[in-house]
């Protein structure tokens, strides 16, 4: 592995992984699901998320290197399938938040909570087929097989790409939960918000 991170080209790198930050920066699903857990638990859910939400991309990567991704797109209505669970369990989500009574719950995010986030943000993205399409699509662009092993050179960049991820996830996280920490006194309102941001990506799961 080591062998085949030094044959690489410095410059591929570098472009990777400023192209892996900015997509990273851009508010998409994972930044918008940190987002509504650091509003509705504090900033360490908000941060746990995002751990979650690594170690789900990192299932993706692992899924890439070994074929998975691609075999699964390849079975008729594999995708669907995947996309509508996880639709379903962001719907979920939704309604669990809209219930969660203000008494239920506060920001001091003990370890049941934090757990609790990081395998609510491992499920969502496992459960978000498109982010194992685009990981495939996009590792592969930057992989050469005169270099070596190409599994090699994938799981090296899919690692870059998902800690740089985690970094900024977890501040998008953090930040929200800072915000939200700020209107305690509202938080029935923030539940609110919250189960309105997961409905959202639950229905943008389905309709694209």
């Amino acid at each position: 592995m080591l062998e085949t991170l030094l044959a690489m080209d410095i410059w591929v790198i570098a472009s990777f992984v400023g192209a892996g930050i900015i997509l990273n920066l851009t508010p998409g699903a994972d930044v918008v699901f940190a987002t509504a857990c650091g509003i509705k638990g504090g900033w360490q859910q908000g941060v746990a998320a995002a751990i979650g939400i690594t170690l789900g991309g990192m299932v993706h990567v692992l899924f890439a290197v070994a074929g998975l991704s691609a075999a699964i797109a390849a079975i008729p209505n594999a995708l669907d399938v995947v996309r509508y669970l996880g639709a379903a369990y962001l719907a979920y989500l939704a309604v669990q938040a809209r219930r969660t009574k203000a008494v239920d719950q506060g920001h001091s995010a003990g370890v049941t909570h934090v757990s609790s986030a990081i395998r609510k943000g491992a499920i969502t993205n496992v459960l978000n087929p498109k982010v194992g399409l685009f990981v495939l699509a996009f590792l592969t662009q930057f992989t050469s097989p005169a270099i070596g092993p190409v599994w090699q050179q994938m799981l090296i960049l899919g690692g870059l790409f998902t800690f740089t991820g985690l970094i900024i996830n977890g501040l998008y996280g953090a930040i929200s939960g800072i915000a939200g920490s700020a209107l305690q006194s509202h938080l029935t309102i923030l539940n609110k918000i919250s189960a309105v941001i997961f409905g959202g990506l639950a229905a943008r799961l389905v309709l694209d």
